[in-house]
């Protein structure tokens, strides 16, 4: 039996483990491959923030096609968390093998839609990028490097839905490996293709982070098929009928798909306040929002472990289990929050200095990264809780819950706080406060739901 075989069925007679080993066996790889995500944008940041000219229109750029990519993923990457949902609670239940079809059905729904998309937005790129505020020099290289990244769309949800397969089956190492190889790929060839190689290659600029980028999302495509055929039971031909949780499925996507629109419309009127308010601003807010991104991500590792075991002992309804991991999970993200914080500020200037030499640009960013790391254990403890609700299914509370705090906090604090001319420093006060309300009522639900039915036991 091999090393990986034998790791996967430990893990799977640990019916009820909730220990710090346990908890951190799924965390960590799922933490490693979750900053390997926003890593590839981060990259694409710092590398083209220290190109010799235009550094601040090409980071203006990237920010608002970063945004608009993001919104496309975060849509239609829900098929993760809803397969990871469907696959965790089959194995609880001892079920998993009235599933087995699912995730190919699932993947061809996924990247049909994803090739539509794209034969929807590649034409008009130009007038959704002056949508969001872009002109000039901004709207020619957002143009640009969207039209190449663009093509990564498919490859990209491809690996999200092999992702949710692994979580599912308790897996989050092969996630980890897949991912560690796409960023390492994605820095090596930024650096290749931006800045170009003398007598070689010649310089790209933004379109040679677009390619990088594109190159890393069709590596990890492929390694995300070999280890799923290679190392599960689970097949990627496609076979009919449909699979009896396709229905379920596709009312998860739905409900995730709506969540996810009104998350992102968040994130526009952000982008479009902070072009609003000048290159500069845009330049820093495009930096402060792949930071705080990342430390989203890298919170990713216990929000996966929450995901992954929440919707396991529910469907062994281990419910005192449950709650004791909500708690176990609180403080093992309260205590990442701040260490994230307290790096931030460690290093608060040279990490500025990374990302762009531009005294204007750095002096707005330093003027609000503070409240992004002030913010990170909030973040914290509403991403972690986010990610158990998706594992144990209740996507309607969360789309409910998203919608009401994006119309009824997000939208009319950044209308106040631009009246009121705090400009870039209202953005992520409003950021703030739209954290605060969507965590709360997460925590209040979770024990209203559990407490309950731990006491019936």
């Amino acid at each position: 039996m091999s090393n990986c075989n034998f790791v996967f069925e430990y893990f799977s007679l640990l019916k009820t483990d909730i220990s710090f080993k346990r908890i951190h066996q799924l965390a960590i790889p799922a933490l490693i491959a979750g900053i390997a995500e926003p890593l590839i944008s981060i990259t694409d940041t710092a590398i083209i923030g220290n190109i010799d000219f235009n550094a601040k229109e090409s980071l203006g750029a990237i920010a608002i096609v970063g945004s608009f990519l993001s919104m496309l993923i975060w849509v239609f990457a829900q098929t993760r968390s809803a397969v990871s949902s469907i696959i965790s609670t089959y194995l609880g239940a001892n079920k998993l093998e009235e599933v087995k079809t699912l995730p190919a059905q699932a993947i061809l729904i996924i990247v049909s839609l994803s090739i539509l998309v794209i034969s929807l937005t590649y034409p008009f790129a130009e007038y959704i990028f002056k949508i969001y505020g872009a002109e000039q020099r901004i709207l020619v290289y957002a143009v640009e490097y969207f039209k190449i990244r663009i093509i990564g769309l498919p490859f990209t949800l491809f690996v999200f839905t092999i992702f949710g397969t692994f979580r599912g089956l308790q897996n989050t190492l092969y996630p980890m490996l897949i991912a560690i190889s796409g960023a390492v790929l994605n820095v090596l060839f930024d650096w290749i293709l931006v800045y170009g190689v003398e007598g070689w290659i010649p310089a790209m600029n933004v379109k040679g982070a677009a390619y990088a980028s594109v190159i890393s999302q069709i590596v990890m495509a492929i390694l995300a098929g070999y280890f799923v055929l290679k190392k599960t039971s689970i097949s990627l031909r496609f076979v009919l009928p449909f699979n009896k949780e396709i229905p379920r499925l596709i009312k998860m996507v739905f409900d995730l798909f709506l969540r996810t629109i009104a998350l992102n419309a968040a994130l526009i009127f952000a982008v479009y306040k902070a072009t609003s308010y000048g290159t500069d601003a845009l330049a820093a807010y495009g930096i402060g929002i792949q930071l705080w991104l990342f430390g989203a991500f890298f919170i990713d590792g216990y929000s996966s472990a929450g995901n992954i075991l929440s919707g396991r002992l529910l469907g062994a309804k281990e419910y005192d289990t449950l709650l004791k991991l909500g708690e176990k999970l609180i403080i093992y993200g309260l205590f990442t929050g701040v260490f994230l914080a307290g790096i931030g500020f460690l290093f608060y200037n040279f990490i500025g200095e990374i990302f762009i030499k531009d005294t204007a640009v750095l002096r707005s960013f330093y003027d609000i990264f503070w409240i992004i790391l002030v913010m990170q254990p909030i973040c914290a403890i509403t991403f972690i809780f986010d990610g158990m609700f998706k594992g144990m299914g209740y996507t309607a509370f969360l789309r409910n819950l998203l919608l009401l705090s994006t119309l009824l906090v997000f939208i009319p604090s950044l209308l106040i706080f631009d009246a009121y001319n705090y400009k870039l420093l209202g953005v992520w006060f409003t950021f703030s406060l739209w954290m605060i309300a969507r965590g709360m009522p997460l925590l209040v639900k979770f024990r209203r739901k559990f407490l309950p039915l731990v006491e019936k036991e």
